[in-house]
């Protein structure tokens, strides 16, 4: 199938919510936004095509330096929401701040490493080495203290020194992307009166573990799959690989698999590359009904 830069960019500007018609104007479309796409990120991701929050409410242009710039709402939106249970935040795609549905989440969560008892889970995977003693000090200052903010908790983790800030923060980001820890609110604290308030992924859904529970990898694989060609119309396998951070030997595998059951169309043509594409259906549909 050939597909016209055009076309792609109609189908983007409708699924990322570009058009005047579908511009985000309140907290309200925004989470109907991110119900209707599964995940999308909060600011644009350099070098990754996805739906973010900005571009939805500010339209296709660079996040400003501005903070009075009209587009900020999005801030007000995600910050007010923290504790609402409308969705799921934190550094969840690639290392980056992002929203998933709850309808999408169990399926995130099926892929973490978290099997069973996440306590338990986490201290096998910490005498195998595969985390750091900060990740350590921070969960378990948050299992034994509850949830709290960044700077009480660094103190608290005994984490405090100038060395301890970028192990800090690359413990809290660790541990976000694990689905173990995320923001859940604002504390008026510090020498800019903001920080997250962060408590255990698993205490605030306690029932996440039983709805990710029968979700195999593989209906977890292909589901992100299709959740983001739905959003983007198309990719090559090396940009599936990359956002959900998968081996490409896997990524592979879940593309043929979907080409097998004829649930993506591979071999497209995009105007102007060399490329090998695969894409949704709808956008097959979308080209077809021009």
């Amino acid at each position: 199938m050939d597909l016209s830069l055009a076309n792609l960019k109609e189908y983007r500007a409708n699924t990322f919510h570009l058009k005047s018609h579908l511009i985000l104007k309140s907290s309200s479309d925004a989470v109907s936004f991110v119900n209707e796409r599964g995940f999308v990120a909060f600011w644009p991701i350099k070098g990754l095509t996805l739906p973010s929050l900005w571009a939805g409410a500010a339209g296709d242009r660079p996040v400003p330096d501005d903070h009075d710039d009209p587009g900020h709402i999005t801030w007000n939106w995600k910050d007010s929401l923290l504790d609402q249970h409308v969705w799921y935040y934190g550094r969840v795609i690639k290392h980056k701040n992002a929203f998933i549905s709850y309808a999408l989440l169990p399926y995130f969560y099926a892929l973490s490493p978290n099997y069973g008892s996440p306590e338990d889970d986490f201290e096998d995977q910490y005498q195998l080495g595969h985390l750091t003693l900060e990740t350590k000090l921070v969960f378990e200052t948050l299992i034994e203290k509850g949830a709290m903010d960044t700077i009480s908790l660094r103190k608290e983790a005994h984490l405090i020194g100038k060395n301890s800030s970028s192990p800090f923060n690359r413990a809290l980001d660790q541990l976000q992307m694990d689905f173990r820890v995320l923001p859940i609110g604002i504390a008026d604290v510090g020498a800019w009166h903001y920080a997250f308030t962060y408590d255990l992924t698993h205490r605030q859904y306690p029932n996440l573990i039983d709805e990710a529970r029968n979700i195999s990898e593989s209906q977890a694989r292909n589901k992100l799959v299709l959740t983001y060609l739905l959003s983007v119309g198309i990719a090559r396998e090396r940009e599936i690989a990359s956002l959900f951070l998968w081996d490409s030997a896997v990524t592979h595998r879940v593309v043929e698999g979907l080409r097998k059951r004829e649930e993506i169309i591979p071999d497209i043509h995009l105007e102007n590359s060399d490329d090998s594409w695969v894409g949704t259906l709808e956008i097959g549909n979308t080209i077809k009904s021009k």
